[in-house]
């Protein structure tokens, strides 16, 4: 698999995302939301998380990869794009 990842310096989205030459969609992968709104001030986030969800095969075939290999990629995006609070669009 080659698999291109980056994210923004200061946001909380994929300045590149790229599977076997393929621009990526993180929602293929799991969901990512502030687990905690209601401790938030205006325009910031109490608790962001990505979480995976289970692979499809429409999913799985779309970027040519298999079970392991979009695992690995769940992996990264749970570490680069969870990260607690933050108040940077604050």
């Amino acid at each position: 698999m080659k698999f291109e990842h980056k994210v923004y310096s200061a946001l909380c989205s994929m300045k590149a995302f790229v599977i076997n030459g393929i621009h990526a969609d993180e929602s293929d992968f799991g969901e990512k939301y502030d687990r905690d709104p209601e401790n938030a001030k205006d325009y910031a986030c109490g608790n962001m998380q990505f979480t995976r969800v289970d692979a499809k095969p429409e999913v799985l075939a779309k970027y040519g990869i298999d079970e392991k290999e979009y695992s690995e990629v769940c992996d990264v995006l749970e570490s680069d794009l969870s990260f607690g609070f933050c108040g940077w669009c604050d």
